[in-house]
């Protein structure tokens, strides 16, 4: 644990204390006074050390990987973490870790005696288990590699579990697999919300995630004063402040990732910034900005400094606004898919001879794709979708993938897991051609009108 600073605790001056010559023992109500002291300071601790908490992106060790293979060793920071390396690892993987195995000794009299060590095993992965509750993944498997306690082709169940290194080796490294890595060790694309904590002549700029604040930038631009000579310049001082601050959203933000930002200040100073921010962004035709102006979200905090956002995440409006944001891009394609299927359901497509049909032609602009799917036991299978998602994005379309642990994952599930959002509809032929291929390999998706109409449902 980082130790605190004084960002996160209060003026020395104000922690109760008490003299030393006095007698606690004679005197009760300083007994009381020094053990709330106490459980004071130590919460103000904890709480410093808390704010201050650095990035808890997944560690990257070693890194020697190809699309003809190569492997990785990596640890796990959080269930986010574990998660990632649960739709990373396939049957047929090799992964190595530290494990604890009952070994078996024959003394020299003939009795048996066992006793459990620490060893290190490498199996090839033939089962894959995620336990969210844990949080933990098992994995069951032969050992490869020969070790002195276990035999060749014995079976093991490894199990890994966050801040425990791990090797993970695999035939081969697809594009799907190398971008979670990348992914999950950078903790910047970790970050999907923003914040800007202000007051007059004061900016922090920040990336946020479940387990840490990332500072960017520190914007700071002396303000004169309301009255006096040198007031002449302050409204020139407050729009130069502004400025920096939108400069540093642009050079720190990438709104690809980030799904909100927070613009947060006593008084009326986001008031202010969020009118300098839409004139200036027509002036100087800021698209990258104004695009993204739903994102932003204005909220009052007691201080500019970085401590005050505890204080703005814990408002219960805002913490309803931010809910589930890390998904929200996955939940508007979905919506939008429901909404496009409902108005012009030549325009969508789902199944997966449907979908891979509007793939050939170049018509899919966004596909949604199941992450279980890519836990198929059978590497043809896994690769056929990992082909499907490189050639939507070659072809200037976007892939989601989306977590069957969240609802949004499970709503795409019922659809077959595959579903698409199309740039023009599909020819009659390729429909006929796609409901038939269906038809032959005993697909129902696209009949399964009860389904559709359970998820357009309002309540849904």
């Amino acid at each position: 644990v980082s130790p605190p600073t004084n960002a996160c605790l209060p003026p020395y001056s104000s922690l109760p204390t008490c003299s030393s010559h006095l007698s606690l023992s004679s005197h009760p109500q300083l007994n009381i006074a020094a053990a709330v002291a106490g459980r004071l300071v130590l919460f103000w601790v904890l709480l410093g050390s808390f704010c201050l908490r650095e990035a808890a992106a997944m560690k990257l060790i070693t890194k020697e990987i190809s699309k003809d293979g190569g492997r990785v060793a990596l640890v796990p920071e959080d269930a986010e973490d574990l998660w990632t390396v649960y739709n990373l690892i396939s049957v047929g993987d090799s992964v190595r870790t530290t494990t604890i195995r009952k070994v078996a000794s024959e003394s020299m009299t003939g009795s048996v005696s066992s006793e459990k060590l620490r060893i290190q095993l490498t199996i090839k992965v033939e089962n894959v288990d995620f336990d969210a509750q844990t949080p933990m993944i098992r994995l069951k498997g032969k050992n490869i590699v020969e070790n002195e306690f276990v035999k060749l082709g014995a079976y093991h169940t490894l199990e890994l579990e966050t801040n425990r290194k791990f090797t993970l080796a695999k035939p081969g490294w697809d594009s799907v697999a190398s971008e979670l890595v990348e992914r999950a060790c950078d903790q910047t694309l970790k970050a999907d919300l923003a914040a800007v904590v202000m007051q007059e002549g004061l900016a922090y700029v920040c990336l946020i995630t479940s387990s840490m604040t990332l500072t960017r930038q520190r914007v700071e631009v002396s303000i004169p004063r309301k009255q006096g000579a040198a007031a002449m310049g302050r409204d020139k001082a407050i729009h130069k402040f502004y400025d920096q601050v939108i400069r540093a959203i642009q050079t720190h933000i990438d709104f690809s990732v980030v799904k909100c930002l927070l613009v947060a200040s006593p008084g009326f100073v986001k008031d202010g910034f969020m009118q300098h921010l839409k004139e200036q962004g027509q002036k100087q035709d800021l698209k990258g900005v104004l695009e993204h102006l739903p994102k932003f979200v204005a909220c009052h905090c007691s201080a500019g400094h970085k401590h005050a956002l505890k204080e703005v995440l814990s408002d219960p409006a805002v913490a309803a606004r931010l809910e589930n944001t890390k998904a929200a891009s996955e939940n508007k394609a979905l919506m939008d898919f429901f909404q496009m299927l409902n108005n012009q359901p030549e325009r969508t497509a789902y199944g997966e001879a449907h979908v891979k049909r509007a793939c050939n032609i170049g018509a899919i602009d966004t596909l949604m794709i199941s992450d279980n799917l890519f836990r198929a036991p059978e590497p043809a299978v896994r690769q056929k979708y990992v082909e499907l998602v490189e050639t939507v994005k070659d072809g200037g379309g976007r892939a989601l993938i989306f977590s069957t642990m969240h609802v949004t994952g499970e709503q795409l599930q019922k659809l077959s897991g595959l579903a698409a959002i199309l740039r023009f509809p599909m020819p009659e032929e390729e429909e006929e051609a796609a409901a038939q291929e269906e038809e032959d390999e005993g697909d129902d998706s696209g009949d399964d009108w009860d389904l559709i109409a359970e998820l357009l449902s309002p309540g849904k």
